[in-house]
């Protein structure tokens, strides 16, 4: 599956940016180094004056890819989301059976990040850390419903109703699929973040993983 993905292209929505950062070795260097100072300072801290500094570059050229930093969380948000679909596609793809195919679309989706090799200048893992800590901020804005018009979220709502659309396999009847697997990927998002921040108040840790949770919920809950 590797020598697949490497083939890839992932596509964004062109509205998100003001020039397309995989065209050029400046663009790919601002979603490198985004990366890394988001996950260093947070996502508050974060300016396209400090990424410039960082990159060693104005923060005028910046601007010409991004028309500000909420754009830019939201195309690393969109490509991490369209990363995850182009896993989900291709794990699924031969499996007959639905609640097996169901089993790998939920482990895809919550498990653990390790950074893939094939995509140089985006680290999947510290990406996903960002996912977990600041995806929220790109859906929980005043423009929210404007953006998701526009298609903003299109490729995170599609990684949903794939699962959703497996869950209708197992059972047609099941009158919560779109809560519950929506609840299911954001929810392991939220755990993965209580595991790091807020033990006390999640039964999740190393050995038994939001991955363990959520299998076990979505096999109980199709009984």
């Amino acid at each position: 599956m590797n020598t697949i993905l490497s083939n890839i292209k992932i596509q964004i929505n062109e509205k998100i940016y003001v020039k397309n950062p995989e065209t050029s070795d400046l663009g790919k260097k601002i979603l490198e180094q985004s990366i890394l100072l988001i996950d260093e300072i947070g996502f508050e801290s974060f300016t396209f004056k400090k990424l410039g500094e960082k990159i060693g570059s104005n923060e005028s050229s910046i601007y010409r890819y991004f028309e500000n930093k909420h754009k830019l969380l939201v195309y690393l948000s969109s490509w991490y989301w369209s990363w995850i679909e182009y896993k989900l596609v291709f794990a699924t793809a031969n499996i007959l059976d639905p609640m097996e195919k169901l089993k790998i679309a939920i482990t895809i989706v919550t498990e653990k990040v390790r950074d893939d090799l094939n995509t140089e200048h985006i680290n999947e893992a510290i990406l996903n850390k960002i996912i977990i800590a600041e995806f929220t901020k790109t859906l929980h804005t005043k423009e929210v419903d404007q953006e998701n018009k526009e298609g903003f979220f299109l490729i995170y709502i599609r990684v949903i109703n794939r699962i959703v659309d497996i869950v209708n396999e197992i059972n047609p009847d099941y009158p919560f699929a779109k809560t519950l697997i929506s609840s299911v990927v954001e929810g392991s998002l939220h755990q993965y973040f209580l595991t790091e921040h807020l033990k006390p108040i999640t039964d999740c840790n190393d050995t038994l993983t939001p991955t363990n949770f959520y299998l076990n919920l979505i096999e109980n809950a199709l009984k």
